[in-house]
């Protein structure tokens, strides 16, 4: 591999993850302020919602300036393909962390509810798929990369649980029906970060093994 290509695709692995490290945060810190009712936490992810698109645009333009320049082949044009994926994907889950923030605000001016505690163990689940998925990619680990492919059942399981917990709640508390539709919201987006942790940890075994695993019903067995 010439030199400079070497140095313009670990520039850019190292663009890849601190978008991803921002999105972690944005994902925990959007959780955090449904758990503590803080206002202030949540509208602090929903203002970093700029520069996660700035980011996401910036490693989309890298990475077609690489694909024009230098004509990538073989496991270095997967590593390409695999970060315009991921790349999307975290864009995507940035935007979902700030909905679930946008949840926490309206939330906060509520009388508070007693069945959030779904939602932390939620967060914290796709929080650790996440980065368990980035780390993959970091030390090309498709190991751990099957390894969260099968953990987004877990999440699943919750995400069902609260919907169930909040028609419950719904017929007992029927004056709080609006901050209970904003908890199952962020439930739903919780679900929806999870797989796209998914995705991202395919997109790495696409990356290793040069394989496609998504549709394949025995992939993570």
């Amino acid at each position: 591999m010439p030199k400079h290509l070497q140095r313009e695709l670990e520039t850019l692995k190292k663009k890849l993850l601190q978008f991803g490290i921002k999105t972690e945060d944005a994902v925990r810190d959007s959780v955090l302020s449904i758990d503590k009712l803080d206002a202030n936490l949540a509208s602090a992810v929903i203002d970093g919602d700029i520069e996660m698109d700035n980011m996401e645009i910036e490693i989309e333009e890298d990475c077609l300036k690489i694909l024009a320049l230098h004509q990538p082949v073989a496991i270095d044009l997967r590593f390409i393909v695999a970060v315009l994926k991921i790349n999307s994907d975290l864009e995507r889950i940035g935007d979902l962390a700030v909905n679930i923030a946008e949840r926490a605000v309206f939330i906060s001016t509520q009388q508070p509810l007693d069945v959030s505690l779904h939602i932390a163990d939620m967060g914290q689940k796709a929080q650790l798929m996440l980065r368990q998925s980035l780390d993959a990619l970091v030390n090309l680990d498709s190991a751990l990369a099957h390894q969260v492919c099968r953990s987004d059942d877990a999440v699943d399981a919750l995400n069902k649980k609260m919907y169930l917990t909040v028609q419950d709640e719904i017929l007992k508390r029927p004056e709080q029906i609006q901050s209970l539709i904003h908890l199952l919201s962020a439930s739903r987006h919780l679900e929806r970060i999870a797989d796209h942790a998914t995705n991202i940890a395919e997109d790495v075994i696409y990356m290793i093994e040069g394989q496609i695993v998504r549709h394949r019903t025995e992939k993570y067995k």
